[in-house]
């Protein structure tokens, strides 16, 4: 889907502008696109800039990043993108800093957390625009059921499951390690064995032995015992995986604010818990963050920063937050929803936001780091596989990645 939202400022003057914004479209459907909200944002905007002119295309999110890229390889970079990764851009200084587009007051206003996310080097070029964590859901049906309560620890979660085997449910925990969102899964599961992607400043360590202690256990404890469900990890796609929890065939899973709405519609009774760890629940959660960049080519840096100054006001983030159930990513804006009756549901997430930990998308490296450990992991706790072997590959993989793109 491509859809172009041309503004209807005054143009003609010696001084007019138009702004180009290429978008990813958080919709699930024609009724709340995101080519809706843009509409009624930029019509706003240009009712008091009569100069101004905002042009807004919207792509699904996967076509967003290849298009933006298709652009910047043509010469012809947006003025800005709001898309799922900023690093690449930076390193071939073509990015604004957010300093150069922001004013001081909007730049402090991000969640410490996404701002520091955002950096490269120390300076910040990615500009958080969306978020949201991840918290273990489960169906509160099944586990009356089975007889079983929340977990809190591993252990926990492995004996529940065994119930909820007994019991016939289809996927007692769904572990979707498949190549649509496997990163999300790893990251969630190595965060609650004490480790990470990196665990240290520089580099990688994916097959630290945090991590190869928490994979092993995965392939031994869950999988091993049949307790993954008919489909294999590696397999298994988060869509599917949330598919098949708001059908009821699914004891838990790890899963982020839209699967409230989605099981909710299909009738199913959900409870949310911070994601078990070894000796209790994880003190680190899993955050996503998506991306604003504004690029330098077309040398708009006043009117881009009057725009976005715009586009994170308060009103404007909560709106798009509420609209599409994700995490508003200013502190005024969380601490407006935190307080608000009517987003009571999302304050389990907005909780983890501020203990949470994001991808490592301020280094080059991630995005290929990311794709091999799609196309991998699922390997780690298949019968007879080797998560320390498998982890091995990713760390090799990423260390020759890292490397690369430092020089």
């Amino acid at each position: 889907m491509t859809a172009v939202l041309a503004g209807c400022g005054v143009t003609g003057g010696s001084d007019d502008v138009t702004l180009r914004l290429v978008a990813a479209d958080y919709g699930d459907s024609d009724a709340n696109s995101s080519e809706k909200y843009w509409a009624e944002l930029v019509e706003a905007y240009e009712k008091d800039h009569p100069g101004v002119t905002v042009e807004v295309t919207v792509h699904s999110w996967n076509d967003v990043d290849r298009e933006v890229k298709k652009l910047v390889d043509a010469g012809r970079a947006p003025d800005m993108a709001q898309i799922g990764a900023y690093a690449d851009y930076a390193a071939e200084d073509l990015l604004y800093k957010a300093g150069d587009v922001l004013s001081i007051p909007v730049q402090a206003d991000f969640v410490p957390q996404l701002a520091d996310a955002g950096e490269v080097r120390g300076v910040q070029y990615g500009m958080p625009f969306a978020s949201s964590t991840r918290l273990l859901f489960y169906n509160k049906t099944l586990f009356a059921k089975a007889g079983v309560t929340a977990p809190t620890t591993w252990e926990e979660l492995a004996k529940d499951a065994e119930a909820l085997k007994a019991d016939g449910v289809k996927y007692p925990y769904a572990l979707p390690l498949g190549p649509e969102e496997a990163q999300a899964e790893t990251m969630q599961w190595l965060l609650s064995g004490g480790g990470g992607y990196t665990e240290t400043a520089t580099g990688y360590s994916l097959d630290s032995t945090a991590n190869v202690d928490t994979f092993t256990w995965l392939a031994d404890e869950l999988v091993g015992k049949g307790l993954t469900g008919p489909v294999a990890p590696g397999r298994l796609n988060r869509a599917d995986a949330f598919a098949a929890f708001a059908a009821g065939q699914v004891g838990m899973l790890n899963g982020h604010p839209s699967l409230m709405k989605t099981a909710a519609q299909k009738g199913v009774k959900f409870g949310m818990v911070p994601m078990p760890g070894v000796d209790g629940p994880t003190k680190v959660s899993m955050g996503v963050a998506d991306w604003m960049t504004a690029f330098k080519q077309n040398g708009h840096a006043e009117q881009i920063k009057d725009f976005l100054n715009f586009v994170y006001s308060e009103k404007n983030v909560l709106d798009f937050s509420r609209e599409y159930d994700l995490l508003p990513v200013t502190n005024s804006a969380s601490q407006t929803m935190t307080a608000a009756p009517q987003d009571a549901d999302l304050k389990p997430f907005l909780d983890q936001l501020p203990v949470s930990e994001l991808y490592p998308v301020g280094r080059t490296s991630w995005a290929a780091v990311s794709a091999e450990v799609k196309k991998r992991i699922g390997q780690a706790v298949q019968p007879g596989g080797s998560p320390a072997g498998i982890l091995g590959q990713l760390q090799t993989t990423a260390t020759t990645v890292e490397s690369g793109s430092a020089g």
